[in-house]
């Protein structure tokens, strides 16, 4: 039987519209169009400009035939481009693809292919890498340059230039919101530990959710200044183009993360909120007196990845730098976990208060589950702290699924609830605290890095018999890969020669830092025993 409300009260246009960070700019320029939205070096941008230029970039794009679910990549820095890609693209209809600077470009061909770009926006530093991921393609992109004044420039490689390429766009462009807020918005390609990566699909739902998430996670308050150290490439900056312009705040573009532009812009620009892994934080911590510059605000910083080592998070308070923990992975949108922090804990020594900050944490507020459980039948662990089990998610900021590879996504979704890949314990109190990755990714500057990708380069070496590679402690980079090497008979190499060969076949940030010869140690069927690697390479 009906019930009354089932009847005469279905969804209409008057109460029910797509959810989509699209809106989010849409209000900026309305309520805020003078309020600055963009700075990259001597260039301001108000939010009304900002929103003309996104449609100008919108309508630019469906003049050249971009319509719904066509990719759209960009190959660039943080620098304003790339913002309004996040807004543009979507706004044409089209899928975002940020792509990694850092890969190499077979990667890149792979991606490009994979995902169909129909669009490439590159920035001329990338010139050589992008070129060698074309020449592998049968369907060539169509490509634009970015050409950045504070750009070290480049080879040009398109059609023309992307300031050129937008002014054939209207400002007026009508765009709208999507017929579904399932349809995807973003393509984000992810480390796996074998074979190509995996392009993960976000949706407009998840995307708008998982914005109003961050600001809820972090209390941000309205017109934040927000510096780029964060890539937007990463996870789609962790979601947060579309946070902060949800505040209407300034986004501060930084080309390089480094130290002294980073100080600069906290007591020129007066920034009060940046992200960054643990990596950018010890950089702070340990820049050159000539690098510093003071400021009087108060910042705050969110951080993911392994947690930042004790005395670095008491450096960065004194610094007038807060310190917020969180985790997440591409198929969650960035951060979905966060150590909400407690009253009680501020009165706890420093020490003590890093030790509770190295936790994940609990559910940001638009995750509807998390747990740890048993990977065979997805039982809870006991809140112990002290019981692994794997890491589930559960909720509307998870992806919508991995590109063209039902079987991964699958998997990932087996039992109705998001399969991690990490193992942690449970505390008492609900909060989690991740120990292992079950599936060996390093994470090094917060950067995935496959074990079995770098091990498959160094078998390709002609002195290489066996290797295996493990995460080895760094205090910089938090972690980095650490090779284990087995020569063949009467073979000879340096480890000097062997990091070398890696650095010519593979993106540098996945280059071992270390090489150890020697027997690799193995069960009685032949597996190598990474545990007991991992316990050397802790040692070192």
């Amino acid at each position: 039987m009906r019930s009354a409300y089932d009847t005469d009260l279905g969804r209409n246009a008057a109460n029910h519209v797509p959810l989509s960070p699209l809106s989010f700019i849409e209000r900026a320029a309305a309520v805020y169009p003078a309020r600055t939205a963009i700075v990259h070096g001597p260039t301001r941008r108000s939010w009304a400009e900002t929103y003309a230029r996104c449609r100008r970039l919108a309508s630019a794009l469906a003049c050249r035939g971009v319509g719904k679910n066509d990719t759209v990549a960009v190959m660039a820095p943080n620098v304003p481009a790339i913002f309004e890609a996040h807004f543009g693209v979507a706004m044409a209809g089209g899928v975002l693809n940020a792509l990694n600077i850092r890969l190499d470009a077979d990667t890149i061909g792979f991606i490009l292919g994979h995902g169909e770009a129909k669009v490439l926006l590159t920035d001329t530093e990338f010139a050589p890498i992008i070129k060698k991921a074309l020449g592998g393609l049968e369907r060539k992109p169509l490509v634009i340059d970015i050409v950045d004044p504070l750009g070290p420039g480049g080879e040009r490689l398109g059609v023309m230039d992307y300031e050129a390429f937008i002014a054939e766009g209207s400002p007026d462009h009508a765009w709208s919101y999507p017929d579904d807020e399932w349809d995807a918005i973003a393509l984000n390609y992810t480390s796996g530990t074998t074979g190509n990566p995996k392009g993960v699909v976000y949706h407009h739902r998840g995307a708008h959710l998982n914005a109003l998430n961050n600001l809820m996670a972090w209390h941000m308050p309205p017109h934040p200044i927000y510096l780029w150290t964060l890539p937007m490439f990463h996870c789609n900056g962790w979601c947060f183009p579309w946070t902060v312009t949800a505040l209407a705040g300034t986004h501060v573009c930084l080309r390089r993360v480094e130290p002294k532009p980073i100080f600069q812009a906290f007591a020129t620009e007066g920034v009060t909120h940046f992200c960054g892994a643990p990596i950018v934080l010890n950089t702070l911590v340990n820049a050159k007196a000539e690098d510093r510059a003071p400021f009087a605000q108060q910042v705050r910083v969110m951080t993911a990845g392994a947690a930042p080592p004790a005395a670095v998070i008491a450096n960065m308070q004194r610094m007038g730098v807060e310190v917020t923990h969180v985790y997440g992975l591409t198929e969650t949108y960035g951060p979905a976990v966060v150590c909400a922090w407690h009253e009680a804990w501020t009165a706890l020594p420093v020490d003590e208060q890093a030790r509770i900050k190295a936790r994940q944490g609990v559910r940001y507020p638009i995750l509807e589950g998390l747990m740890v459980a048993d990977a065979r039948d997805l039982r809870p662990v006991p809140k112990d702290g002290e019981t692994m089990g794997e890491v589930f998610m559960q909720g509307n900021v998870v992806m919508k699924g991995y590109l063209k590879n039902p079987k991964a996504t699958a998997e990932a979704f087996a039992g109705g609830w998001f399969h991690s890949g990490d193992l942690a314990v449970w505390h008492k109190d609900g909060y989690i605290e991740i120990k292992d990755r079950s599936k060996d990714i390093i994470i090094s500057g917060g950067e995935n890095i496959s074990t079995i990708e770098v091990e498959s380069v160094l078998y390709r070496h002609p002195a290489v018999l066996e290797a295996a590679v493990v995460a080895r402690p760094d205090e910089k980079w938090g972690e980095t890969p650490c090779a284990f090497v087995t020569l063949k008979p009467d073979a000879t190499a340096t480890a000097e020669e062997i990091i070398a060969f890696c650095r010519d076949n593979m993106a540098r940030f996945k280059v071992p830092k270390t090489v150890v010869f020697g027997a690799l140690p193995k069960t009685s069927t032949g597996k190598i025993q990474k545990y007991v690697l991992r316990d050397q390479a802790r040692a070192m």
